[in-house]
């Protein structure tokens, strides 16, 4: 008898410690993100991520539309053209380059000399080193006509941008995929960048990861892009 209340007692415990055990494996299993990322914020084994800040509704969809509308009309758009092992190709986006007048930038062997800021890129500017306590001297704009227009994987590591550079990323338009991929790890993160949204990459961003904006043939409509940056002026003969 003895034997018997010991038995059910083993199997009673073992069905106990199994009920528990599924219990919290399930209640691991819906933990919110945030939770998960604050629980394993100070792990070693924690995943990397970018040093960014995310504004998504930066702008009113108002302004973001009207923005959009004016750019269009008012930048010198131009088609640059890339190397590639085929030879040189069309850059798959038009593009532009506003600035002070020193502020030359080199890359992918393209030079851009500024175009003077036109006035909706100077109201940009203004707003976006105010959200970012920066100063900047140049913008980068992307003019993507539809999905099917694009950027591949790349650092702005420029010696003119400096170590640590801020980059504002302002987005109008149609929501685009921006992903962004660690160097050592291969981890990606990735933002939908809809019209009137800031992305702000600082830090260690440029060293440490690769950013791009892929196609997608699905995606109707333009969206235009543009980062503003700190470009120190070249001396001469550079």
């Amino acid at each position: 008898m003895e034997e018997q209340v010991a038995r059910v007692s083993v199997v009673l415990v073992v069905a106990i410690i199994a009920r528990v055990f599924n219990r919290s494996r399930f209640e691991r299993a819906i933990i919110p993100g945030n939770l998960m990322t604050d629980l394993f914020a100070h792990s070693s084994d924690a995943l990397p991520t970018p040093d960014v800040d995310w504004y998504p509704d930066w702008l009113p969809p108002a302004d973001a539309a009207h923005a959009l509308t004016r750019l269009v009309e008012e930048v010198e758009w131009r088609q640059d053209m890339m190397g590639t092992p085929a030879g040189r190709v069309p850059l798959p986006r038009l593009t532009a380059w506003q600035g002070e007048p020193d502020a030359v930038y080199v890359y992918s062997g393209i030079r851009n000399v500024p175009q003077p800021w036109t006035p909706t890129v100077a109201e940009l500017k203004a707003a976006a080193e105010s959200v970012c306590d920066a100063r900047f001297n140049s913008v980068l704009i992307n003019r993507y006509r539809s999905g099917t227009d694009s950027m591949g994987w790349h650092a702005d590591r420029e010696p003119e941008l400096g170590a640590q550079p801020v980059i504002a990323s302002v987005s109008l338009g149609v929501a685009r995929t921006f992903d962004l991929r660690h160097n050592k790890t291969g981890v990606v993160q990735s933002f939908s960048l809809k019209g009137g949204s800031l992305l702000v990459m600082k830090g260690n961003t440029q060293a440490d990861w690769r950013h791009r904006v892929p196609k997608e043939p699905r995606v109707a409509g333009e969206r235009i892009n543009l980062t503003f940056r700190w470009v120190t002026p070249r001396r001469e003969g550079r």
